[in-house]
């Protein structure tokens, strides 16, 4: 008897250290993963550059977007739900994944209010789920094209069309669901979205491998996968597992990555949102079943993308359009049409990088897990250079416009039109997935700062916060961080309260930095980095320093990169800069070469309201470098001294319709 009251009390502890953390991807018991987050709420963001973006999402981002998804003007997304529910009359508006727009949308308010406690955002959130739960069938159906059509013809047809977003917004109502669980406590939306989830469970049951692949952008492996640590019922990663493995068993698309078993796949060639997403979802089941046929395929895909096909802001996806071929080998047949998809490796072009923002944030989901489940810190790189460039580069900095794609050049003299092009707007009519996608990504930056181990805590990224959580063996801890990261590389940071006599601080060391000083309460430390991490033992009261060294430097690409070959990038820690037309108006940015010895000097300014750090420099300019109606002419060797000033890539398109790259020629 004792035994037993023994092993209930442990899981009652268990389930109540579950429910205390609440946190975004919550590894904490998954006993395939490294770390673990800490909760929603554990991090306030003080002072620096994520507090002004923070208040910028808090302040503009979230009302303008609330304002857009429950507008029946602009958008119709929470007017379908309405609709579907019957509060209101009329026919479905909007793309097929409009349903998961607005639980994005959703997950944003419920991040924020983790933050902020703010009552009107639980207002807004509790009406919405209220009608959302009335729009659910009683079989836990919700899908707000069809069942408008449904009620329309009487035809309960389901899951028949292969381009079909209903399990993408199963997924995202799944996610919301765990975040806002999480963020309030409260079991309303978890309800609806285990209930949708209880359906998929019932209809794969039955499904035929042909109509089971119905489903686009896997984002209910993460969903369902979040959904099994919520509620600890294995029923959902059960789920998960089938659908990884039923995968490409019937004839697939390299565009919605399904043309072979995961397993099998050898590179990455297909949609670039819908293939990130893939990874994250896969990652999450091997958090939880330790199956290392799916970490080796994870492994594969990300030496593919990272080595050959990523572009160095962090962006993913080359191509608009494009064909694909499974092999090594051209072989008619076997060409397929992609979109918005990765290229061939090393298939890089600038003017026409479509980088959707959404891709880009699926990096971010990516490596995050990859992160939490090895704890190596190459994977934390990526997450923060994506962040910090591609990511952010996807929202004004007013946050009140919209980039769908995000090019490595611009300028208005391009050749041909593309789909989303003519800058920022603040709602994208053709497809507005990205803004809900950019928002919810900046309310939940303060859940990638900090991680736990078994051995401490682990500080992963920098930014002036304070912070206080539980650690694995249960003490309490409250640090306080403080610095001017990006801009700089100082960082402070303070341990306030420790309820027990010590632990380590791992403090990570980005991979573009060469040279570090570390002090603790004043002495110089000589302790290296192993794996990207300095292990520091701390007890109550101390006091760490860590100057981190962040010149700017010059980045060339791989040679077989044909876009980029014999330019430069410039990288000064995470940030990757830019030349736009606004800082240098009589000249065109493309007649501009780098010397290699160029010395920049950080010189602080204000975009749109927005603090950054432009770097100044001498640079040369191509004297009288005319182009009209020439392909191809003489060397042009007259060049004479200019100075520029290059800003932070995220910040361009902020001061009108410019010119802007990336990549510059080099000048040896």
């Amino acid at each position: 008897m004792k035994k037993v009251n023994a092993f209930i009390l442990v899981a009652i502890l268990c389930s109540m250290r579950l429910g205390a953390q609440n946190s975004l991807v919550n590894t904490i018991n998954s006993p395939h993963a490294t770390l673990s987050s800490i909760g929603l709420g554990d991090v306030q963001w003080t002072k620096g550059f994520w507090a002004e973006r923070f208040e910028v999402c808090r302040d503009a981002m979230l009302p303008q977007l609330w304002q857009t998804y429950t507008s029946k003007e602009v958008c119709y997304s929470f007017q379908n739900f309405r609709v579907a529910a019957g509060l209101d009359s009329g026919r479905f508006r909007g793309p097929s994944f409009h349903d998961g727009d607005f639980y994005k949308t959703l997950e944003a308010v419920a991040a924020m209010y983790a933050s902020t406690r703010n009552p009107q955002l639980d207002k807004w959130m509790n009406e919405a789920i209220d009608v959302i739960g009335k729009a659910q069938k009683p079989d836990g159906y919700i899908y707000t094209k069809n069942i408008i059509e449904q009620k329309k013809t009487g035809n309960d047809k389901m899951f028949d069309d292969q381009l079909s977003f209903e399990a993408y917004n199963f997924g995202h109502l799944m996610t919301a669901a765990c975040v806002h669980y999480g963020a309030t406590g409260k079991t309303s939306l978890l309800d609806i979205a285990k209930k949708a989830a209880d359906f998929l469970i019932g209809f794969y049951k039955t499904a035929s491998p042909e109509l089971a692949r119905n489903a686009i952008c896997p984002s209910h492996y993460m969903g369902l996968s979040e959904l099994y640590r919520t509620t600890r019922e294995k029923k959902y990663l059960d789920l998960v597992v089938h659908l990884i493995n039923i995968r490409g068993t019937v004839e697939g698309t390299d565009d919605n990555s399904d043309r072979a078993p995961f397993r099998e796949m050898k590179k990455v060639v297909g949609h670039a949102v819908r293939a990130n997403y893939l990874f994250a979802g896969v990652a999450d089941v091997y958090a939880e079943t330790g199956d290392e046929t799916l970490m080796a395929t994870l492994h594969k895909m990300w030496n593919n993308v990272i080595n050959t096909k990523m572009y160095v802001t962090g962006g993913c996806g080359a191509l608009y359009d494009g064909v694909s071929v499974d092999g090594t080998a051209y072989r008619p047949d076997t060409v397929q049409k992609v979109h918005q998809s990765y290229g061939r490796d090393y298939q890089l072009p600038n003017f026409s990088a479509h980088n959707e923002t959404c891709a880009n944030i699926g990096n971010v989901l990516w490596n995050w897990r990859m992160f939490l489940l090895t704890g190596e810190s190459k994977y934390a790189d990526i997450v923060e250079l994506t962040l910090y460039n591609s990511v952010l580069s996807g929202v004004s900095m007013d946050g009140l416009k919209y980039f769908y794609t995000n090019p490595l050049a611009s300028t208005v003299d391009y050749p041909y039109h593309l789909r989303w092009e003519g800058g920022r707007v603040r709602y994208i009519s053709k497809s507005n997935c990205c803004p809900p996608n950019v928002v919810r990504t900046i309310a939940e930056v303060n859940n990638y700062v900090y991680s736990v181990g078994d051995k401490g805590l682990f500080v992963n990224m920098y930014g002036g916060n304070t912070m206080k959580t539980e650690l694995r063996d249960g003490a309490k801890i409250k640090v306080e961080q403080v610095t001017n990261y990006p801009w700089d590389g100082a960082i402070a940071i303070h341990v306030k309260e420790l309820s027990k006599n010590g632990t380590v601080m791992y403090l990570r060391i980005p991979g573009w930095c060469k040279k570090y000083v570390l002090k603790k309460n004043g002495k110089l430390l000589a302790a290296k980095a192993e794996g990207g991490f300095v292990a520091v033992p701390v007890n109550l009261g101390d006091r760490l320093e860590l100057n981190l060294d962040m010149p700017a430097v010059l980045i060339e690409s791989n040679p077989l990169v044909e876009e980029t070959r014999n330019q430069v990038s410039v990288k000064r820690g995470p940030m990757v800069y830019c030349l736009e037309s606004s800082d240098l108006p009589q000249q065109k940015v493309f007649d501009v070469v780098i010397p290699a010895n160029i010395k920049f000097q950080p010189v602080a300014m204000t975009i749109a309201n927005g603090k950054v750090m432009a770097l100044n420099g001498e640079a040369r300019l191509i004297d009288r470098n005319h182009w009209e109606n020439t392909l191809y002419k003489e060397v042009n060797t007259s060049l004479k001294p200019v100075r520029v000033k290059l800003i932070p890539y995220y910040a361009w398109a902020n001061r009108g319709k410019t010119d802007m790259t990336v990549w510059l020629p080099l000048m040896r």
